[in-house]
């Protein structure tokens, strides 16, 4: 049997890779303190909830049109307008089964075998996976933990070819909670190449952050969005993009093809979560914002590296380089040794090697026995 060429170079998840060795561990009675994964411990809005039983009882279970019912289009374009202060047009809106499938059919949209994506890095470790599904290339341009993880505009520059396709970030971003500033953004749009914004953690931000999207200073910018951080929806398996005029009939195309549409009755979760889910989210953010006090503080007693606390996601990257270089190898140790599990920062690209990254979307109860696990077992 022969397999696509891009399955040779695809990488595991390590942070899944992780997890599930931790399940096995669990399943054999060990007690695991685990800050591996980003879901959140939150329960979903009650509204959410509420509207899918209430759609698989009035037998709202069939296909909708691939793009999305309109109802909730209009929901997105509405809340789009109030978070980002941008008006687009409900048309340009695609409903996906999450966010991935978004960004995997935009860059099959614009990307091919030869072409490049521009990825500033620390990066979500299933990007580069996803640009080598398409035959492209990822091609990283590093940032530093000391200036925020700031995008340098000069790298970016010095790192664009005539095959460079596309300039894929997040803000807030994961491993590293940065947010990227105007200036930043505003250069980007400058570049004359796609902006692919995946804004999938915004809304939860701390210390007065706020994300630029690129929606407003660049026609080729693709935005993707979703329900499963922000309103903790994570199986719900609801997403979204907002596109360039001129990309909606070939995505709904894709979507046709390869997609269908998303789940009818999951829609109308996402309709209620816009419309009423916005105390949930204040709640969840301030719970999350006493969590990352509590872990950076953690950590940084710990002799683990934050120069910077993250401004936004529920992800803390520390360096971890003074107990080992070798991430991978130390997150196994540290979940077989002391029972805490962590995301070896190899997953986010060469850059985050020698880092951990911790999820603060768990409980006090759990942050707290995984730092005093560890202090344990380093000390």
């Amino acid at each position: 049997m022969r397999f696509a060429p891009f399955v040779d170079e695809m990488t595991p998840f390590l942070a899944m890779e992780v997890m599930e060795r931790a399940l096995v561990l669990s399943a054999e009675g060990r007690s695991i303190a685990s800050l591996a994964v980003g879901e959140p411990d939150f329960d979903p809005p009650a509204e959410a909830t509420a509207a899918v039983l209430r759609a698989i009882e009035q037998g709202l279970t069939r296909y909708t049109e691939s793009r999305g019912l309109p109802a909730l289009r209009d929901a997105i374009a509405a809340d789009c307008e109030a978070r980002r202060g941008v008006s687009v047009d409900p048309e340009r809106v695609v409903v996906t089964t999450g966010t991935s499938p978004a960004l995997s059919m935009v860059l099959r949209l614009l990307t091919g075998p030869g072409d490049e994506v521009l990825l500033p890095s620390p990066h979500y470790a299933c990007y580069p996976n996803m640009i080598r599904a398409c035959g492209a290339t990822p091609v990283m341009v590093p940032t530093s933990a000391q200036d925020g993880y700031r995008i340098d505009l000069a790298a970016v520059r010095a790192a664009m070819t005539p095959r460079t396709r596309a300039l894929l970030f997040a803000a807030p971003a994961n491993p590293t909670g940065a947010v990227q500033p105007l200036d930043v953004v505003e250069g980007l749009a400058d570049l004359g190449v796609p902006l692919l914004s995946d804004e999938i953690y915004d809304g939860l931000l701390y210390d007065g952050a706020r994300v630029h999207s690129p929606l407003s200073l660049s026609d080729a910018c693709f935005v993707f969005d979703g329900f499963s951080k922000r309103y903790a929806m994570t199986g719900f398996r609801l997403g979204y993009a907002i596109l360039p005029e001129a990309a909606v009939r070939p995505m709904q195309s894709m979507q046709q093809n390869l997609h269908i549409s998303a789940s009818e009755f999951v829609q109308y979760a996402g309709i209620a979560a816009l419309q009423h889910g916005e105390p949930h989210v204040a709640a969840m953010r301030a719970t999350l914002a006493a969590r990352r006090d509590r872990l950076v503080t953690g950590l940084r007693s710990l002799g683990l590296g934050l120069p910077h606390p993250p401004a936004g996601a529920f992800y803390a990257l520390a360096d971890a380089r003074r107990f080992g270089d070798d991430s991978l190898s130390l997150a196994f140790e540290w979940l077989q040794e002391a029972g805490v599990a962590a995301s070896p920062g190899a997953d986010f690209g060469p850059l985050a090697e020698g880092h951990m990254r911790f999820s603060f979307a768990v409980s006090e109860q759990t942050i707290d026995t995984a730092l005093q696990r560890l202090g344990d077992y380093l000390s």
